[in-house]
C-alpha cells in the first residue's frame, strides 16, 4: 500500500461493475475475458472481486496478468475497498469489479458498493431461452434504485444475430446492447463442488478460453466502448491499517500452499508481510516437511480431492505434529481444519488418516453446505470472515467459542482451541483486526479458558448456514 504521505489526494480512471441478477450468468466468464481482451490490446487493468471468493480472483488474475483482491463493505469495510479503488486508478487504464451473486441480493449488495464508488453497471445476462423478456429483465433492474446507473447489457449464450437484434430492439434507451457473447461451450470455465476449478489445475485450458473469449469480445468493439467511459474518480482514504506496528517483526510463519490448501486472500499474506512477518510457503502434499518457521498456517482448499496424498506423507504430518507439541501456533482455516482431524472420509467413502491434531472426524456430505458472512470471536479479539462448506466435522471437542452471524442469532460456526492450535470452518479477513491476527500468531502460552482440554469429552457439532 503507498504512504498516505506521499498520495495524491484523489486517482480517477474508467470503471466498470460488472453485475448479474442472478448467480450462474458468466459474471466471471465474461470478466476474464474481457481483462484479457484489454491485456491484449496493452491496457493495465485492475480487477476487483466483490464478496469472499478466493477461485474467481484467481481465475481473474490469470486472465489479467495482476493480482485480484476482494471488495466487500462488511467483511473489508468502505476505508479498505475506497483505498484499493484508489490504488488501482493510480495505475490502470480500467478498472473491471465483478460483482456477487444477483445484483441487489445480500447485506450489503452489489448494487450497494456500487452506488457508493459510483461506478456504472454493465449487466451480464444468460439469454437462452429468452429474447424481449430479457430487456424486461434489464430495466427492471435498471429501475429498481434510483441511486445506481447501468451503462449496458452483455447478452450471454446469444443463440444468433436475429437473437441479438431481437433482445436490442427491445432493450430501453438508456441500456445499450453493448455486445452479445455466442453460445458455446468452449468459453464457459470448468466448476466444481465449491465453485470453479482452481486457476493452477487447468492453466493451459484457461487461457484457450480467456482467448476464445477476447476474441469474441473484441470483435464488438467493447474495448473502445468501455474506455471511452467517463473517469471515476477515487479520492483516498487513510487507513488504520495502512501502516500497522510491526507485531510480527522476526517471526517466520509457514503458509500451507498447494493444490489442497489454497484458498488465501492477497489481502492476507499482505498485511502479515507489513506487520513485519517472513512467510515461508510449503506443500503439505509434496514437501518432506516444514520449513523453519515460527508459526503455522493452514487455509482452507481442497483436502477432500487429495486425502490420500496427504494421508500418504507422513513425514510432513510428523513434521506439523511436533510444531503442534512444541507449541507453535497455528492457525487451521476449514479445509486446513479438517486436515488437523483424526481422519477425513472422501467423497469416494474412503477414510484417511489426517494430523490428529483436533480430536474428531471430517466427512464431504454431498451437494448440501453452509455459507455466511460471520465474525470470530476469537479470545485475541473478533475477527470479520465467512464460512463455505460442503463437509461436516464429528466427534471434536466442545469450542472454546462460537461464530456471530451476520443476520441471525443462532450461533454460527464453532471455533476449537487445542494447545496453540486455532481450528475452524471460518476462513478469516486479516485486515479486519491485524491486532487479534498479530496475537494470533505470536509467541506465548494461553490460559485454561482459551483452549480446550486435549482429554475433554467430545461431542458432535452441528454446522449451521445462513
Amino acid at each position: 500500500m503507498m504512504d498516505d504521505v506521499t498520495a495524491p489526494a484523489s486517482a480517477a480512471c474508467p470503471a466498470v461493475f460488472i453485475a448479474a441478477p442472478a448467480s450462474g450468468q458468466g459474471k466471471t466468464t465474461v470478466t476474464a475475458a474481457l481483462a484479457r481482451m484489454l491485456r491484449n490490446e496493452g491496457k493495465v487493468v485492475r480487477v476487483f472481486k466483490t464478496g469472499p471468493d478466493y477461485l474467481d480472483p484467481l481465475v481473474l488474475a490469470q486472465a489479467s496478468g495482476r493480482p485480484v483482491d476482494q471488495l466487500d463493505l462488511w467483511m473489508a469495510g468502505e476505508a479498505y475497498c475506497r483505498r484499493r479503488l484508489f490504488e488501482a486508478a493510480l495505475e490502470a487504464d480500467l478498472i473491471l469489479v465483478e460483482g456477487a451473486m444477483g445484483l441487489f441480493d445480500g447485506e450489503p449488495s452489489s448494487a450497494d458498493l456500487a452506488a457508493l464508488f459510483g461506478l456504472p453497471l454493465v449487466i451480464v445476462m444468460d439469454v437462452k431461452g429468452m429474447a424481449q423478456t430479457a430487456a424486461a429483465l434489464v430495466a427492471g433492474l435498471a429501475g429498481f434504485r434510483d441511486d445506481i446507473r447501468i451503462a449496458g447489457l452483455i447478452a450471454n449464450a446469444c443463440g444468433s444475430m436475429r437473437h441479438r437484434e431481437l433482445i436490442a430492439a427491445a432493450l430501453p434507451k438508456s441500456v445499450p446492447l453493448l455486445a452479445a457473447v455466442p453460445r458455446d461451450a468452449s468459453l464457459a470455465l470448468p466448476e466444481r463442488h465449491l465453485g470453479l476449478v482452481q486457476a493452477e489445475e487447468i492453466r493451459e485450458d484457461l487461457e484457450a478460453r480467456f482467448e476464445a473469449g477476447a476474441e469474441a469480445l473484441a470483435a464488438e468493439g467493447l474495448a473502445e466502448a468501455l474506455l471511452a467511459l467517463p473517469p471515476v474518480t477515487f479520492a483516498t482514504a487513510p487507513l488504520d491499517t495502512a501502516a500497522p506496528p510491526p507485531w510480527l517483526a522476526g517471526r517466520t510463519i509457514a503458509v500451507a500452499r498447494d493444490a489442497a490448501f489454497s484458498f488465501i486472500y492477497p489481502a492476507n499474506l499482505d498485511l502479515l508481510e507489513r506487520m513485519g512477518a517472513r512467510l515461508r510457503f510449503f506443500s503439505p502434499l509434496a514437501d518432506g516437511g516444514l520449513p523453519p518457521c515460527d508459526a503455522l498456517w493452514l487455509p482452507g482448499g481442497y483436502p477432500e480431492l487429495h486425502a490420500a496424498r496427504l494421508a500418504a506423507n507422513a513425514a510432513m504430518r510428523d513434521d506439523i505434529r511436533r510444531a503442534f507439541a512444541a507449541d507453535l501456533p497455528i492457525l487451521a482455516e476449514c479445509g486446513g481444519m479438517l486436515y488437523a482431524l483424526d481422519t477425513l472420509t472422501d467423497q469416494n467413502g474412503e477414510t484417511h488418516t489426517m494430523l490428529g491434531l483436533l480430536p474428531g472426524h471430517g466427512a464431504m456430505r454431498g451437494r448440501r453446505g453452509c455459507q455466511g458472512m460471520q465474525t470470530a470471536e476469537l479470545p485475541e479479539g473478533s475477527v470479520r470472515g465467512h464460512a463455505h462448506h460442503r463437509s461436516v466435522a464429528e466427534g471434536t471437542p466442545a469450542p472454546i467459542a462460537h461464530g456471530r452471524r451476520q443476520r441471525h442469532p443462532a450461533p454460527g460456526e464453532a471455533i476449537y482451541r487445542q494447545r496453540r492450535l486455532t481450528a475452524t470452518y471460518l476462513h478469516l479477513f486479516f485486515p479486519d483486526n491485524p491486532a487479534a491476527v498479530a496475537r494470533l500468531f505470536a509467541p506465548g502460552p494461553v490460559s485454561a479458558r482459551q483452549t480446550n482440554d486435549t482429554h475433554s469429552i467430545t461431542t458432535e457439532e452441528s454446522h449451521g448456514c445462513d
